[in-house]
């Protein structure tokens, strides 16, 4: 059984580990007049049922498709019985990505034709191959959008770190999957089937987040934060310095993302975050290219960037 702490009036936090990346995933259950919401499930973990027995679970709310919010989705929903809602765009994405056989050497043949060098391409489709077991996420949800309510609580939509990332907001109190986090900025990246300005979404979510003016942002990993406007202001600042660091490493010779990837995270880097790395390359350079500092060109089935 994992633990559940309070963290707040009518909140509690579930804690679950995670193979990689930070190591935990935060889960929430908000209190209702029903039972409680539970939000986001961790991967499909054993124990997972067995943390949620004798809990109320009036329904599940899913913040966004990454493994570690949906992937334990099925067992929750099988544990509890309740029903499980997801952002319309984001579950589209989830049987995009999580529900076909092919994604892993989709998206390493994807990053192929963005310059990452084929053996590290092949890590990329073996790590995707080696996660399957550990998402079960639940199938046709109740889809939501921007400013639906689940239980008592609004969806604000805030796209960016998934195209279809969605939190919750009540009384100041935004629970915010992963669309700020304490202590590390979170990943924007650029994919296949994707929008096509990740970061210019993120941005323009962090400005929302600014005017909405939450008193507290519950994330799925790290502490709560305490001045949520705040936190949004220096993540802005923070990729206003990466997009001019991004175009100081363009020149007239065309790059590749992944050659771009080298100047901006250097070059001894696991392949998983190679992945990011280069990811978050793609979206600073799309991004670039979409406010006319930067041109994408494309020649021999791979695209390269330049200076303008």
């Amino acid at each position: 059984m994992f633990a559940l702490e309070d963290v707040y009036p009518g909140i509690r936090r579930l804690t679950l580990p995670l193979p990689v990346g930070p190591k935990h995933v935060h889960c929430y259950l908000v209190a209702e007049p029903d039972g409680w919401t539970l939000v986001d499930t961790g991967l499909a973990l054993p124990g997972l049922a067995e943390s949620l027995a004798g809990v109320e679970v009036a329904r599940i709310a899913v913040t966004h498709f990454h493994p570690d919010h949906v992937g334990g989705g099925g067992p929750a929903a099988e544990a509890t019985g309740a029903p499980v809602h997801q952002g319309e765009l984001d579950y589209a994405q989830c049987e995009q990505v999580r529900g076909t056989d092919d994604w892993p050497s989709r998206i390493a043949a994807w990053f192929e034709v963005n310059g990452v060098p084929a053996a590290i391409a092949d890590d990329l489709h073996a790590e995707g191959e080696a996660a399957r077991p550990l998402i079960r996420y639940a199938q046709d949800p109740t889809r939501v959008n921007d400013g639906d309510r689940i239980g008592g609580w609004d969806v604000v939509a805030m796209p960016g770190h998934a195209d279809g990332h969605i939190c919750l907001l009540r009384d100041g109190v935004l629970v915010c999957g992963d669309h700020l986090l304490p202590d590390i900025t979170p990943a924007v990246g650029l994919y296949p089937g994707g929008r096509p300005d990740p970061l210019g979404d993120y941005l323009r979510s962090l400005e929302r987040t600014i005017g909405l003016a939450p008193s507290l942002a519950l994330p799925g990993h790290g502490e709560p934060i305490t001045d949520p406007a705040g936190r949004a202001r220096a993540v802005l600042a923070h990729h206003a310095a990466r997009l001019d660091e991004t175009a100081t490493a363009l020149d007239s010779e065309p790059q590749s993302g992944y050659e771009v990837s080298l100047a901006l995270f250097g070059e001894e880097l696991a392949p998983s975050q190679r992945r990011f790395a280069v990811a978050e390359t793609l979206a600073h350079l799309e991004h670039l290219v979409a406010i006319g500092r930067a041109r994408q060109r494309e020649s021999d089935g791979g695209f390269s960037y330049t200076e303008t």
